[in-house]
């Protein structure tokens, strides 16, 4: 049975037994990780399902990639600039295929409704944030009903001269 999977923004066709090179993951070597982006799965010239259906691979080693050299230069400019990089990667070897994976909807749990804190208590944050706007909107209408209308700021502005007098 072969399959096909994406890791690392590639795609790799992979058998039981294979080891393949994949872009780096987390994890130490002897560590079992599962690929679950299926894209095609089949048996000979037999398509199969993949619905649900993981790889499950074991990590070999960590490793890095061969230096490649960056070499910039602009003639006649005097610019020169000269980089290296090695690409971190990780061996897998393919132990099965054909595994079903968890369900990747995660069941949304109900929080259970919080109870009025005791005399002293301390109050939950949901329930401080629910009644904020109901003490925002009691001290407004206070300064509302209140018959002293606001005073006005004092201009800081200087009077102008008279000119010509």
């Amino acid at each position: 049975m072969f399959a096909i999977v994406r890791t690392g923004g590639k795609q790799y066709r992979v058998a039981a037994g294979d080891k393949i090179v994949v872009e780096k993951l987390a994890g130490e070597a002897g560590d079992s990780v599962t690929l679950d982006d299926v894209l095609l799965a089949g048996d000979g010239g037999e398509l199969k399902s993949t619905d649900g259906l993981t790889v499950a691979a074991e990590i070999v080693a960590q490793a890095k990639a061969d230096k490649v050299t960056v070499f910039k230069k602009k003639r006649r400019h005097n610019y020169r600039r000269k980089r290296g990089h090695r690409q971190q990667l990780t061996i897998l070897k393919i132990v099965s295929i054909g595994g079903k994976g968890a369900s990747k909807k995660a069941k949304v749990d109900e929080a259970p409704k919080a109870e009025a804190p005791a005399k002293g208590g301390v109050e939950t944050p949901a329930k401080a944030r629910a009644e904020a706007p109901k003490k925002a909107a009691a001290t407004k209408k206070a300064a509302d009903k209140g018959d002293a209308a606001p005073a006005k700021k004092a201009s800081t502005k200087k009077p102008s001269a008279a000119k010509g007098k």
